[in-house]
């Protein structure tokens, strides 16, 4: 187990759903809210998926 990998995943994660909700509250102010919401929902999804990938990978992964 490899906690630091866990908790740098754990953080991703979260700064992945803030990020998102933080874009959310700013898209009625964009000219085009759609495609800037599916940029973000890109980026955020990324982000996220590889933070669940480190918190997967730490805690299965056997240290050395």
């Amino acid at each position: 187990m490899h906690p630091r990998v866990i908790v740098a995943g754990v953080i991703l994660v979260g700064l992945a759903l803030a990020f998102f909700y933080g874009m959310a509250t700013l898209a009625p102010n964009s000219n085009d809210p759609a495609a800037m919401m599916q940029t973000v929902g890109t980026v955020s999804g990324v982000v996220g998926a590889l933070g669940i990938v480190m918190v997967v990978f730490g805690a299965f992964r056997k240290k050395r």
